[in-house]
C-alpha cells in the first residue's frame, strides 16, 4: 500500500486502485496507463513538478495527452517564470519514483493546480504512487484532498 492510498483509505475517500503492466522505460507513463486499462488519455492526468521563480516547487496536474502551459501555470502560483523541475527534485519532494508520482501522500505538501478540464469529469485517474498503480475516484474528492486550484494549464 502506497502513501497515496493509505491517505484515501485513513479520509474515508470513494476510490478504486487498478493495477497494470508497465514498460520498464517509457516516453510517457500516463498514455502507456491509458492504453493498458483502456481508458480515455484526457481522464488520466499526471503528476509534474515545477519551479518557479521564486524557487518555491508547485504540483501540476494535466492530462496525459496534453503538456503542461508553464506560463499559465506561474501567472496560477503567482509567479513570472516556472520550469519543470529536475527527476531528483520532483523525487525528493515527493518521496515518489518518476512515472509513478501521484498527487497524494507526498513526502512535502505542496502547492497544486490542476488542469479545469478535471471539473467535467465523473471519475479521474492519476498515479497512486508506484508504477503501474493508478487510482480512479472523483475529481472534487481529489481537488478538496489536495487544496488544488482548478485552472487552465493543459496545451493539446
Amino acid at each position: 500500500m502506497t502513501p497515496a492510498v493509505r491517505l484515501l483509505e485513513s479520509r474515508g475517500v470513494a476510490h478504486r486502485v487498478t493495477a497494470y503492466s508497465v514498460e520498464t522505460a517509457s516516453e510517457s507513463y500516463g498514455l502507456d496507463a491509458a492504453r493498458a486499462l483502456a481508458l480515455p488519455p484526457a481522464t488520466i492526468f499526471k503528476t509534474l513538478l515545477a519551479r518557479l521563480d521564486d524557487g518555491r516547487l508547485v504540483v501540476a496536474l494535466v492530462p496525459v495527452d496534453a503538456s503542461l502551459d508553464l506560463k499559465a501555470l506561474a501567472k496560477a502560483a503567482g509567479a513570472r517564470k516556472a520550469q519543470m523541475a529536475t527527476p531528483a527534485e520532483a523525487e525528493r519532494a515527493t518521496g515518489y519514483l518518476v512515472g509513478g508520482i501521484s498527487p497524494l501522500g507526498q513526502k512535502r505538501r505542496l502547492a497544486s493546480f490542476i488542469d479545469d478540464s478535471a471539473l467535467a469529469l465523473d471519475e479521474i485517474h492519476v498515479s497512486a504512487g508506484k508504477r503501474g498503480l493508478e487510482l480512479s475516484l472523483a475529481p472534487r474528492d481529489l481537488i478538496t484532498l489536495l487544496e488544488a486550484t482548478p485552472v487552465a494549464l493543459a496545451r493539446h
